[in-house]
């Protein structure tokens, strides 16, 4: 999906992991605007106490702003699993439960309206300036062309080369035990295991600047990218 002429904020954030608390207290310093975007890089699921609630208000957002929500492999595992797939015991022991327990402990409890967005989330998405994947890219190789594998699973090492279009590439998945984001040439993750108690981050993808919360409600901004730059 390409978008080629951008009006108001893009706005990334990383894996929110059921972290509702820390997902909401963002969204409302954000004071979000009808021609800004939200772009969710996949795994908004799982591991924290709030899926039910981080599904309702990420819909929500969709009447105050442009969402754009990737799959992660957490809502392809609990896609699988609802239907009683292979990854099934695999959802539900890493993380799954916590999800299911916030619907009330029940498949059926699990709204379609949640089961659709989950399962029509993008692959990736693409903008004149980045491209944002969940878990990596190969620099180089076409966005379409990629595999589930890459897109949703395989781990950054930190020593991938940028992408040859100079494009920077924006993605989660590879938690950050540190709670800081991964910063270097020509990439970005954020995924700062806000679900170990460290903050979810969200950036300004202009102007590098950083938006955090904790599940606990402790919020702080001000930060920017550059200060994590791995040199």
């Amino acid at each position: 999906m390409d978008q080629t002429t951008q009006q108001g904020r893009t706005i990334a954030i990383g894996d929110i992991h059921g972290c509702d608390v820390a997902l909401g207290t963002i969204l409302y310093h954000l004071e979000l605007k009808r021609e800004d975007t939200v772009v969710c890089l996949g795994d908004a699921v799982d591991r924290g106490p709030g899926t039910k609630h981080v599904i309702e208000m990420l819909l929500d957002l969709k009447s105050t702003c442009k969402l754009v929500m990737l799959k992660g492999n957490h809502e392809e595992m609990m896609l699988d699993g609802l239907h009683g797939g292979r990854w099934e015991s695999t959802w539900l022991q890493h993380g799954g439960k916590e999800a299911l327990d916030s619907y009330g402990g029940r498949y059926d409890l699990i709204p379609e309206e949640h089961r659709i967005f989950m399962a029509t989330a993008l692959d990736y998405y693409e903008t004149d300036t980045d491209i944002f994947v969940h878990a990596t890219a190969v620099p180089g190789v076409p966005l379409e062309d990629l595999t589930p594998q890459e897109l949703r699973w395989d781990r950054l090492k930190g020593t991938e080369e940028a992408d040859p279009s100079g494009r920077r590439i924006i993605c989660g998945h590879t938690a950050q035990k540190s709670g800081k984001p991964l910063v270097f040439d020509g990439w970005v993750c954020l995924d700062t295991a806000a679900y170990r108690g460290n903050y979810l981050t969200a950036i300004d993808v202009k102007t590098n600047e950083m938006f955090q919360a904790k599940q606990s409600g402790k919020y702080r901004e001000g930060k920017t990218l550059e200060q994590y730059v791995v040199k």
